[in-house]
C-alpha cells in the first residue's frame, strides 16, 4: 500500500518524466494506492480546463480515498511541525505536514518529489517509496 503525493500526480498528469512518475507507472496495477482527500483536492484544483478536470477525476476515482485529517491528526501535525522548526526546518506548506503525519501514523510509505517531505523522513520516521 502506498500514498502518492500531489507533486507526483501533477507531474504524472502533465506527462513529466521523473524517477517518481516512472515509479508510479511501475506500481499502478501492481500495488494498492490510497488517495488522501487532501491530495485529491490539491490535484484537482490545479486543472484549468473542465475536460482535463473530468479526466483526472475519473482516473483518481479508481483509488480508495481516505480522510487524512481529524482532531488527533491535526494535533499530531502541529507537533510534527514544531519538532521540525526546533531542528531548524521550516516546512513551506502546512498541508505537507498533514500528509506526512497521516503516512507516519498509518505507517504507509509516501511517493513524493516535494522537498518538504525529506526532513520528515530524516527526523520523523516518514517512510519514502524511493
Amino acid at each position: 500500500m502506498t500514498i502518492v503525493d500531489t507533486s507526483v500526480w501533477i507531474d504524472y498528469f502533465n506527462d513529466v518524466s521523473t524517477k517518481e512518475t516512472e515509479t508510479l507507472d511501475d506500481i499502478l496495477g501492481n500495488q494498492e494506492i490510497l488517495l488522501g482527500d487532501l491530495i485529491l483536492t490539491e490535484v484537482l484544483q490545479g486543472f484549468q480546463q473542465d475536460s482535463h478536470f473530468e479526466i483526472a477525476q475519473k482516473v483518481l476515482n479508481a483509488f480508495p480515498v481516505v480522510a487524512m485529517l481529524g482532531p488527533s491528526l491535526a494535533l499530531k501535525s502541529a507537533q510534527h511541525y514544531r519538532t521540525l522548526r526546533k531542528r531548524g526546518v521550516t516546512v513551506r506548506k502546512t498541508i505537507d505536514v498533514m500528509i506526512g503525519t497521516f503516512c507516519i501514523v498509518q505507517d504507509v510509505p509516501l511517493l513524493y518529489s516535494d522537498r518538504d517531505f525529506t526532513p520528515m523522513v530524516r527526523y520523523l520516521g516518514l517512510r519514502s517509496v524511493l
